[in-house]
C-alpha cells in the first residue's frame, strides 16, 4: 500500500511540474535603435528579479510566461514594454529620450533595488558622466552640489588629504562620529576610502537619507549612507578598451587680505616707529628696490595628471571589467605632492540555466602622500617657523628670498633669534627638499565574492563576504642639516641633532552577509519580497611606531633606517629611541529582516527591523533594535489622473530609527570603529608619581551605562516626472531627532576625574529637500537640460547638562543651534583716541568689556543652515558644454589669519595688512583702529565678532567644454569613438570671505591649504 502510494505521489508531482514548466517558455528577439542593434540593453519581466541583457548583435533570450511583461531599457532611451503573448518572438526599437524606469539602487549589498516609480526611499543618484575624469583625488569634491542634502566641504587642497567633511541632513551628533557610512559593491566599509577609490571606476553613487533607505544598515545607517556601485562588464559583448587621460595645472587662489608690498609695509613700520621702516627716510622708503613676493617663493604652479586604462568582456555566461588607473596631483607648494596606482577587477558569471550566479570585486591601490607637517599636526598651525603656509602670508617682502643655502648658513647668521625676517628664513628652510621629510603611503586591498542559488522561482539563498584591509606606513623627520635640528642641538650641546619618526598600521575588516530571498507575484497585481538577513563584521587594528632622536648627517637618508645613533649609557637621555604599539579589535553582530509589498504599480509598502550587537557597550546594552516603515501611493495610475500632465506622480512617507555606536568622532581617514573602545572598561597606566616615583594610576572609570545614541527619523516626499518628460524633481520634508547624546557628565573630584563621556541630551534636524531637473530641448540640434538642487536644515539642541560655557566662543545651549558664536560685539574705533569699541551685557559701549560676562550669542553658527547646486548641459552637433555651481550660505567663521594680518603687534616682524595705511590718528580719524591702540592685543579674534565673516559662497564648481567626433569621421580607423575635451575646477568663487578659501570648515581659519584652481585637458578614447 506504501509503495503504491508513493508512485501516484510521484505521478501527480511529475504531472505537476510538468504543467509549471509548460506555463513558462523562452523568448528570443532583437533590440535595435535607429541606427542598429543595441549591445547590453536591459531585459527585465515586470515585478520579478529575472533579467538580461542584448548580446553584440542586440540578441536577447530570457523565460517567462503568456501574460508576464517584459520591460526594455536603455541608457539614454525611452524604455518600452511589451506583453508575453503566443508569439516567442519579439523585435524592439528604442527612441532616444528619459526613462522612467531606470533602476535606483537602494541598499546594494542587500538584495533591495527599486525603479524611480517604486521606491518608497528618499535618495539620490549620481551616474558615472559626473564623476569620471574630473581632476580630484576624492570622488567627494566631485560630488559637491550634485544632491540635495549632502553638505561636502574640503577642509584642505593638500593633495591627497581626507580632509573633505560630508554631513547629510545636518550633524546628528555634538561629540560622536557624523561620518556617513561607505558601501562600496554591496559591502559596508570602514573609515575613510577617497584616497585609495579610483574615481572613474565608479559607475554610479547613491546618497540614501531617510530611514526608509538607512534603518537596514541599523547601527552604522544613521548619518546616511552612500551606496557605491563600481562599473561590471556586459553578458554578450565584445572587447571593449577604453583609455581617458587628463593633464592640467593647479593654481592658488587669492585672498583679500591687501598684504603690504615692501614699501607699505615700511610706511606701517615708520608710522608706528618699529621695525626697520623706523630706521628709514621716507625718501629711503620710496627707493627700496626689493620687494618679494612670497606667495610666490611658497606657492607655484603644479601639475595634474591622469590615465585610466579600461576593458570590458562578456560571454553567454560572464562578464568581466578591468581597469589600471593612475593619478598625480601636484601639491602648489614644494615637497607636497599625491600619487596614486590603482587596478580593479569585476567578474560576473552565472549557471547556463541561471539559477546560480556569482561575481567578485577586487580592488588594489597604492598611493604615496608628500605632505606638510601641518597637514596631520594641528599644533603647528599657528607656529610662526614651523607652518611655512604662514610665510606665504606673513613673509616680510623688504627681504630677498634664498639667501642661505643650508640650515647651517642660516643659523650662522641667525642663531635662535626669531625676530624681523628671520622666521620667513626658517620657513625656507622647511621647504627644501628633504630638511622636513614627511610622507605617508597606504596599500589597500578591497576585495569582496559573492553566490547566490535559487532553491525555487521564488526562494534565493545568498551569501557575500568581504574584505577591507590597509596598511599605512608614514616616515617623518626632521633632518640633521635642517636649521631646526642644528638649532636645537646647539641648544642642547649635544653632537648630533634631528629625529625620525616612523609608524605602521594595518587596519583590517571582514565582512560576511548570508540572506534568504522570497519573491513572489500573485495574480498578476500583487508582488510580495521578503528578506532575512545575518551579517557579521570584525575589525583588526595593529600599530607601531619608533622615534628616533640624533641622526648622523654622514649616513642618514630619509626612511632608511639609517644615520640612527646607538644608545650610549652615559648619555641615556640624549639618543634615545622610544617605541609604542597599538592592538585593538572590535565587531558586531547582526540579524535584520525586510518585507516589500506592491500592489499593481499603484501602491507599495516597506518594512526593516534590525537587531546589532556591537563590543563597544557592555550588559544590557550591547544590543539595540532599528526599523522602518514606509509607503507610497503613485497618483498617475488612478482613473483619476489619466490624461494629466504627469508621467508620475508618488507620494510616499517613511519613519524609523537607527543607532550610532561611534561614540567618538574620527580623525581623517581613520576607522571610527575602533575609538572608545575603552570607554566601558576600568583601565589603569603607569607613569611618575609623587617624588618622580614610579607608579600605577586610575586612567579611566568605566562607564558601564554607555549606551548607542538613537535616531529617529519621519519623511514626506513627493517624486514628479511631468509635461512629457520634461520636468523631473522631488521634494522632501523631514525632522530627525536624536536622543541619548555622547557628551561629558560631570563626575566628583574624589573619583580622580572631573567628567566621564556619556549619553547626556537631545538635537533635532529639521529640513526641506528640493530637485529639479528641466529638459529644455530634446532630440533636436540642441539638447539642453538644466538642474538645480537646494536644501536647507535646522539644527536645535533639545535637552543638555553642560559646564559652564560662558567664556566659550562656541557653546551648545538647549532651545538654540548647535555650535553658535558667543562673542564680544565689536561697533566701532573711539575716535578721540583710536582705541577699539564694544558693547558690554547691558548694551553700554565700552573699551574694557568683560572677556566673560560681556560675550553673548550671536545667532551664526560654522554649521551650514543651506546649501545647494544648478547648472545645466548642453549638447549640439557633437559640441557639449556642462557647467556646475555649488554653493552654501548662512555659515559663519572666525577669520584668524586677517586677525593676524590686523595685528599692530607684529609690525616690525612679520607683514601685516596694507588696510594699516588708513589706521586711525588725530589728523586722519578712520574706523581703523589706531596704530598705538592700547586695548587691540587684549581682545583677539575669538573674544570678539571683529573677525567673523559669513563664509557663504557661490563656486563655479566646473566647466567643461568639448568635442565627440562624428562616427563617420573616425570611419576606417581603429577608434569608435574620440572626445576631446577642456575643464575648469573651482573656476571662480563669489564670497564675503576674504581669505584663500570659504569652503575650509575649520571655525578659526589659520594658515589653511587652500582647494586649488584646476584647469586640465582631457581625452576619451574608444576602441
Amino acid at each position: 500500500m506504501r509503495s503504491k502510494f508513493k508512485w501516484i505521489f510521484t505521478l501527480l508531482l511529475a504531472f505537476t511540474m510538468q504543467f509549471s514548466f509548460a506555463q513558462e517558455k523562452t523568448v528570443t528577439g532583437v533590440v535595435s535603435d535607429a541606427t542598429g542593434p543595441l549591445p547590453s540593453a536591459n531585459i527585465i519581466v515586470k515585478g520579478t528579479k529575472n533579467s538580461t541583457q542584448t548580446d553584440f548583435d542586440g540578441k536577447f533570450s530570457i523565460k517567462a510566461k503568456p501574460g508576464d511583461v517584459l520591460v526594455i531599457s536603455f541608457t539614454g532611451y525611452n524604455s518600452q514594454s511589451i506583453n508575453v503573448t503566443a508569439a516567442n518572438n519579439y523585435n524592439v526599437t528604442l527612441s532616444e529620450g528619459v526613462s522612467l524606469t531606470e533602476v535606483v539602487i537602494v541598499s546594494e549589498g542587500y538584495n533591495r533595488a527599486r525603479t524611480k516609480a517604486t521606491t518608497t526611499s528618499a535618495l539620490t543618484t549620481v551616474t558615472a558622466e559626473v564623476i569620471e575624469n574630473r581632476p580630484n583625488a576624492s570622488f567627494l569634491n566631485s560630488l559637491q552640489g550634485t544632491a540635495p542634502g549632502a553638505s561636502i566641504l574640503s577642509s584642505s587642497g593638500s593633495p591627497g588629504s581626507a580632509k573633505i567633511d560630508l554631513l547629510i541632513r545636518g550633524a546628528s551628533s555634538l561629540n560622536a562620529s557624523t561620518d556617513p557610512l561607505i558601501v562600496i559593491d554591496g559591502v559596508p566599509t570602514n573609515g575613510n576610502q577617497f584616497r585609495s577609490l579610483n574615481q572613474n571606476d565608479i559607475e554610479t553613487v547613491s546618497i540614501l537619507r531617510d530611514a526608509a533607505a538607512t534603518s537596514i544598515y541599523g547601527n552604522r545607517g544613521a548619518n546616511g549612507v552612500l551606496v557605491i556601485t563600481t562599473k561590471q562588464g556586459k553578458y554578450g559583448s565584445a572587447l571593449k578598451i577604453t583609455y581617458d587621460v587628463v593633464n592640467g595645472v593647479n593654481i592658488l587662489p587669492k585672498n583679500k587680505y591687501n598684504m603690504s608690498n615692501s614699501r607699505q609695509v615700511l610706511t606701517i613700520e615708520k608710522n608706528k616707529n618699529t621695525g626697520l621702516g623706523a630706521t628709514l627716510t621716507d625718501q629711503q622708503i620710496a627707493d627700496y628696490a626689493v620687494n618679494t613676493n612670497w606667495r610666490d617663493e611658497f606657492f607655484g604652479v603644479d601639475v595634474t595628471q591622469q590615465h585610466n586604462l579600461g576593458l570590458t568582456f562578456g560571454g553567454e555566461n560572464i562578464s568581466t571589467y578591468s581597469s589600471f588607473g593612475y593619478f598625480k596631483q601636484g601639491g602648489m607648494v614644494p615637497t607636497t605632492d599625491f600619487q596614486r596606482f590603482t587596478f580593479r577587477n569585476n567578474l560576473n558569471g552565472k549557471s547556463k540555466n541561471g539559477k546560480f550566479t556569482y561575481n567578485s570585486q577586487l580592488s588594489l591601490a597604492y598611493s604615496r602622500r608628500n605632505e606638510l607637517n601641518q597637514e596631520t599636526n594641528d599644533g603647528v598651525n599657528n607656529n610662526t617657523i614651523q607652518n611655512p603656509l604662514h610665510g606665504s602670508v606673513m613673509g616680510l617682502p623688504y627681504v630677498a628670498a634664498n639667501q642661505f643655502a643650508t640650515g647651517q648658513d642660516l643659523y650662522d647668521a641667525i642663531g635662535t633669534d626669531f625676530s624681523g625676517p628671520n622666521d620667513t628664513y626658517v620657513l625656507e628652510d622647511i621647504l627644501k627638499e628633504n630638511s622636513l621629510p614627511s610622507w605617508a603611503d597606504e596599500s589597500a586591498v578591497l576585495a569582496n565574492i559573492s553566490a547566490s542559488y535559487k532553491l525555487t522561482n521564488d526562494l534565493t539563498l545568498s551569501n557575500k563576504f568581504g574584505i577591507d584591509f590597509k596598511q599605512g606606513d608614514r616616515v617623518f623627520a626632521r633632518a640633521p642639516w635642517s636649521y631646526l635640528a642644528i638649532a636645537v642641538r646647539e641648544s642642547r650641546a649635544e653632537e648630533f641633532g634631528g629625529f625620525e619618526r616612523t609608524s605602521s598600521s594595518k587596519d583590517f575588516t571582514f565582512t560576511n552577509i548570508v540572506s534568504l530571498g522570497y519573491s513572489k507575484k500573485i495574480k498578476e497585481k500583487h508582488r510580495i519580497d521578503a528578506n532575512i538577513y545575518m551579517e557579521y563584521m570584525k575589525a583588526h587594528f595593529r600599530g607601531t611606531s619608533q622615534t628616533q632622536n640624533g641622526l648622523n648627517p654622514l649616513t642618514y637618508a630619509p626612511g632608511a633606517g639609517t644615520g640612527y645613533i646607538a644608545f650610549n649609557p652615559a648619555t641615556p637621555n640624549s639618543y634615545i629611541s622610544t617605541v609604542s604599539a597599538n592592538k585593538i579589535d572590535a565587531g558586531t553582530l547582526s540579524y535584520f529582516a525586510t518585507l516589500d509589498y506592491d500592489y499593481n504599480d499603484k501602491y507599495g509598502f516597506a518594512a526593516v527591523i534590525r537587531r546589532d550587537a556591537t563590543y563597544r557597550f557592555v550588559d544590557d546594552y550591547k544590543w539595540g533594535t532599528f526599523w522602518s516603515l514606509s509607503g507610497r501611493w503613485n497618483l498617475d495610475k488612478e482613473k483619476f489622473m489619466e490624461g494629466s500632465i504627469f508621467s508620475m506622480l508618488k507620494l510616499r512617507a517613511s519613519y524609523g530609527t537607527q543607532g550610532n555606536q561611534n561614540i567618538l568622532a574620527p580623525g581623517y581617514g581613520t576607522n571610527p570603529l575602533l575609538l572608545g573602545t575603552s570607554i566601558v572598561r576600568d583601565l589603569n597606566a603607569t607613569g611618575a608619581g609623587y617624588n618622580n616615583d614610579p607608579g600605577i594610576f586610575v586612567s579611566n572609570i568605566a562607564n558601564t551605562d554607555l549606551r548607542w545614541e538613537e535616531i529617529s527619523q519621519a519623511n514626506i516626499g513627493l517624486d514628479f516626472i511631468m509635461l512629457n518628460n520634461r520636468i523631473e524633481g522631488n521634494i522632501d520634508v523631514y525632522r530627525k531627532q536624536t536622543e541619548k547624546l555622547y557628551s561629558d557628565i560631570n563626575r566628583s573630584a574624589a573619583t580622580s576625574i572631573y567628567s566621564q563621556n556619556g549619553n547626556n541630551g537631545g538635537l533635532r534636524n529639521t529640513g526641506v529637500e528640493l530637485q529639479l531637473k528641466y529638459n529644455v530641448f530634446k532630440n533636436k540640434p540642441l539638447d539642453l537640460q538644466l538642474f538645480a538642487n537646494m536644501a536647507y536644515n535646522k539644527n536645535e539642541i533639545t535637552s543638555l547638562t553642560v559646564t559652564d560655557q560662558s567664556g566659550n566662543a562656541l557653546v551648545n545651549q538647549v532651545g538654540d543651534m548647535a555650535y553658535q558664536w558667543n562673542l564680544i560685539p565689536y561697533v566701532g574705533v573711539n575716535q578721540a583716541n583710536g582705541n577699539l569699541l564694544f558693547l558690554d551685557a547691558d548694551g553700554n559701549v565700552t573699551e574694557n568689556p568683560d572677556l566673560v560676562a560681556d560675550r553673548r550669542l550671536t545667532g551664526k553658527s560654522s554649521v551650514p543652515v543651506y546649501q545647494g547646486g544648478f547648472g545645466f548641459n548642453a549638447t549640439y552637433k557633437g559640441f557639449f558644454l556642462n557647467t556646475l555651481f555649488s554653493w552654501t550660505k548662512d555659515v559663519w567663521r572666525v577669520d584668524n589669519q586677517l586677525a593676524w594680518a590686523y595685528n599692530v603687534d607684529f609690525i616690525g616682524d612679520d607683514n601685516v595688512s596694507s588696510d594699516m595705511l588708513n589706521a586711525w590718528t588725530a589728523q586722519n580719524p578712520t574706523n581703523f583702529p589706531a596704530l598705538n591702540a592700547t586695548n587691540g592685543s587684549t581682545y583677539g579674534s575669538t573674544a570678539t565678532d571683529r573677525f567673523l565673516y559669513d563664509s557663504s559662497f557661490l563656486r563655479f564648481k566646473n566647466l567643461t567644454f568639448g568635442y565627440n567626433f562624428p562616427s563617420n569621421f573616425l570611419k576606417g580607423t581603429f577608434i569608435q569613438s574620440l572626445r576631446l575635451y577642456a575643464q575648469a575646477e573651482n573656476l571662480y568663487t563669489w564670497t564675503k570671505w576674504r581669505g584663500f578659501d570659504p569652503e575650509n570648515t575649520q571655525t578659526l581659519s589659520v594658515t589653511a591649504f587652500p582647494n586649488p584652481k584646476t584647469v586640465s585637458f582631457g581625452a576619451s578614447i574608444r576602441f
